[in-house]
């Protein structure tokens, strides 16, 4: 029996290509060239004998046997990546500065913090929590990365997607007739906020702040105690529901980002911006499935 020996070098291609959608914006994060990119999925496509990939202009969609195939190459670089890092021994040291928007502090954070100090013990690392400062902070160079409710307009960033947005209130709660909609917002300026209003505003419905919070604690305390409702990703519901009555407006979305302050880094760095990563596409997969 021939036994096939899948390249890894194409694996890690080909996770590339669905974290930054297309085959240039990966060739372009791995230092490749995207006809040797399209080389390599074409290699890759022949070792399984299916095709991986089908047409949609210019994005890389994948088919159902090139979904199965990315759950595998994970799995398998994570095993070649942990067997390198534990082999010849993590001894990097240093500190690493790094933020997180609050949405993501509960969900997202505590995996990536197990995960990178198995691998990078000696390693400190310094984490700033909030929303609206995290573009400046690593512009200015006082964060290494910053998981951020923004766009990826810094160089060496990296896009993770859009999140759905949802009115979120207490179970049970009612509107009064003829009342504005009272609000519980982040204090600004705040995504959420500006998603909000904007989208009031457009349906012309009246509405009033009925608390404003710098903490996403406050928020759901508020909330939880029926004072009005708030906006936020499906994820975030701590004994709360979607709220959508008839005459509420759609949000939207927001983009979700990896902002790095640099395009090169060093391993320790592009290992944690990896992980970061791949916990972020985990968390907007949980998304999907709770609005389902």
């Amino acid at each position: 029996m021939l036994v096939i020996n899948i390249d890894m070098d194409a694996l890690r291609s080909f996770v590339a290509i669905r974290d930054y959608g297309s085959f240039s914006k990966a060739a372009d994060h791995l230092g490749r060239t995207p006809p040797a990119i399209s080389l390599q999925m074409k290699r890759l496509q022949e070792s399984f004998g299916v095709a991986l990939f089908q047409r949609d202009g210019r994005s890389a969609v994948l088919t159902p046997q090139g979904e199965l195939a990315l759950q595998y190459a994970r799995r398998l670089l994570e095993l070649n990546d942990d067997m390198l890092e534990n082999v010849k021994g993590a001894t990097a040291s240093g500190v690493m500065r790094i933020g997180f928007a609050q949405d993501f502090v509960e969900s997202v954070l505590p995996r990536v913090l197990v995960r990178f100090q198995a691998l990078y013990p000696s390693i400190q690392l310094e984490v700033k929590v909030g929303n609206s400062t995290l573009e400046s902070d690593i512009e200015a160079g006082r964060l290494d990365l910053a998981l951020a409710l923004a766009p990826a307009t810094t160089r060496g960033s990296r896009s993770l997607g859009h999140w759905p947005l949802y009115w979120i209130a207490k179970e049970g709660f009612r509107e009064r007739p003829r009342e504005p909609l009272p609000l519980i917002l982040f204090q600004e300026p705040c995504i959420y906020r500006q998603h909000a209003v904007e989208a009031l505003g457009r349906a012309k419905r009246s509405w009033r702040v009925a608390m404003t919070t710098p903490s996403v604690g406050g928020l759901w305390a508020a909330v939880g105690a029926g004072l009005g409702v708030t906006v936020r990703t499906m994820k975030h519901l701590p004994g709360l529901a979607s709220f959508s009555p008839a005459g509420l407006p759609e949000l939207g979305s927001v983009p979700v980002s990896l902002l790095s302050r640099t395009k090169r880094s060093d391993a320790p760095r592009r290992r944690l911006a990896n992980i970061i990563t791949e916990e972020v596409h985990a968390q907007h997969a949980d998304v999907r499935s709770a609005k389902r």
